[in-house]
């Protein structure tokens, strides 16, 4: 997805791990894409990367009954992976490479961007009516971030099985379950799901950062209900943490990594570094440069907003 609401200038990203285990509620903030409700996670205030995970949208959910809800028209990504994650629903992927993924429910869609890549994401004609999901993005380390760009799609992804219920690996890795899905960065990015009553001792790694987002049912974590759309900010220094689903079942997003370790530039469609990278992809998309054509996506594609190249404090 393209983030539709930029600011004018640059916002850095700044790697600010806890040195020791929180539970930080950050509510998402909402806002509305014709029609579809969609919730910002990250980056926020306070809390702009969590491990290498730099950007969470959730939207939905939704139902209709004619139309498409989801039409993203081609824009384009440099600097970072982008992961799709559907709750409900159907979402195609387009890409300027001919890449086409039709995604669904438990479908991981994983785009590189690296050095640029453009995409178009819309709900397809034979749809169930329905549409939530997740879209997150991982930014590439600075020895990664020339990585040609490449799409993968996932349909058989590893489950860890607990008691009290169960942790499908999205993305990175979670005890000894791997995700296929190409990482640049140790993280982990997880679908949790725990029975309606019962309680699950979720593993960690403890030198890693993490956030769980409730996204159904009703969970708690040491004691307090867990609202659903909101970003628990876990801090570092756990081996586990304990969740229960006390009167139906419950789940749960998990993210984390490695602290990222770097300070990144985000802007529009763009991680990167500096304002003049950010100038020169902004001038590469709107003079045709770079990053293709996405030919399978029938309409205009995004023009890019306006780019205020102001000075960066950085720590």
């Amino acid at each position: 997805m393209s983030d539709l609401s930029p600011s004018p200038a640059a916002e850095p990203g700044v790697s600010a791990p806890s040195s020791r285990p929180a539970l930080e509620a950050l509510p998402g903030r909402l806002s509305d894409l014709l029609g579809l409700p969609i919730r910002r996670l990250l980056p926020r205030a306070g809390r702009r990367l969590v491990g290498p995970w730099c950007f969470l949208d959730s939207y939905g959910p939704l139902g209709f009954i004619s139309g498409k809800p989801m039409d993203v028209a081609p824009h384009p990504h440099i600097g970072l992976q982008t992961v799709s994650w559907l709750l409900e629903g159907e979402v195609v992927h387009n890409d300027s490479l001919g890449f086409r993924g039709a995604g669904g429910p438990g479908v991981l869609n994983l785009m590189t961007a690296g050095l640029g890549i453009a995409h178009s994401e819309e709900t397809p004609s034979a749809n169930s009516g329905r549409l939530r999901g997740l879209q997150l993005w991982v930014a590439l380390p600075e020895a990664h971030r020339g990585t040609p760009p490449s799409f993968e799609q996932h349909r058989d992804l590893p489950v860890l099985a607990l008691d009290g219920g169960s942790v499908t690996i999205v993305m990175g890795s979670l005890s000894d379950r791997r995700s296929p899905g190409r990482a640049f960065s140790p993280m982990v990015g997880a679908d949790v799901a725990i029975g309606a009553g019962r309680r699950l001792q979720l593993p960690l790694d403890p030198e890693w950062e993490h956030a769980l987002v409730p996204l159904g049912g009703r969970a708690r974590a040491e004691g307090q209900d867990l609202a659903i759309e909101t970003l628990y900010y876990l801090g570092t220094g756990r081996r586990e943490i304990v969740l229960e689903a006390p009167d139906e079942p419950a789940r749960l997003l998990l993210i984390g990594g490695a602290p990222f370790g770097e300070t990144v530039l985000m802007w529009w469609n763009f991680v990167a570094r500096s304002s003049d990278e950010i100038l020169a992809a902004r001038e590469d998309w709107e003079t045709g440069r770079r990053f293709g054509t996405v030919a399978a996506y029938a309409g205009e594609r995004l023009a890019a907003p306006p780019f205020v190249a102001r000075p960066v404090t950085r720590p």
